[in-house]
């Protein structure tokens, strides 16, 4: 599964593969697709390394769990294939794309903000079939906290977006000197009328990349 990354993420996190908890996680990961049905395809595991390499990495966006049900998770967070019917809480994120900068999102498919530099990463990269969480605490939350605090550290002037209070959680491992960290509540129907909307975390970031020379993000 390692292999599927192609590009300059592979060296970088080498040391991290050949630690103990990533070697168990790859062993339950390798038995849990022969036995079950996993989300997302195990091709698509890394696809958010694959499509936004380390080095232009210029924003991060961080999820908790991949979509659990069939044909929507690929490996980015919040983002689902073009003629998948799009989720509530990325309906939610479209409304407030709109509302912030007057942009009309119709595809859920948000491969494009990742080859612009959004890291989309989930804290867990994999799911079983209607079983939300069913891989949590398996070791990838080990995994993604250590690309978190690589790119903090290794990075100058990245914005990360923290929705939600697991994503808050992150702001721990983030040097706020050193990056923009933007918080609100997360953009569940349960929540998003509770700060979501009204945030402007997009116009917000652009205004941060501009500012730091960087391209802004076309959302």
């Amino acid at each position: 599964m390692i292999k599927s990354i192609k590009n300059n993420w592979k060296n970088l996190l080498n040391d991290e593969f050949q630690k103990d908890y990533f070697k168990k996680l790859m062993a339950f990961i390798k038995n849990e697709y022969e036995n079950k049905t996993i989300y997302p395809p195990k091709e698509l595991i890394f696809n958010a390394f694959n499509l936004c390499p380390f080095n232009n990495v210029k924003v991060i966006i961080i999820g908790q769990d991949p979509y659990h049900q069939e044909n929507q998770a690929q490996g980015l967070c919040f983002s689902v294939p073009d003629d998948v019917k799009i989720p509530p809480s990325l309906r939610n994120i479209f409304k407030e794309i709109k509302n912030d900068i007057n942009k009309q999102k119709t595809s859920g498919n948000l491969t494009n903000w990742a080859k612009q530099g959004v890291f989309m990463i989930n804290a867990t990269l994999t799911v079983e079939k209607d079983n939300a969480g069913s891989h949590q605490k398996k070791g990838w939350e080990t995994f993604t906290d250590e690309i978190i605090k690589l790119l903090n550290k290794e990075k100058n002037n990245l914005v990360f977006i923290l929705w939600g209070a697991f994503a808050q959680k992150k702001a721990e491992l983030i040097d706020k000197n050193k990056h923009l960290i933007l918080k609100s509540v997360h953009p569940s129907p349960l929540s998003a009328s509770r700060g979501f909307f009204g945030n402007n975390h997009f116009s917000k970031t652009n205004e941060y990349l501009i500012k730091h020379n960087l391209p802004p993000i076309d959302w």
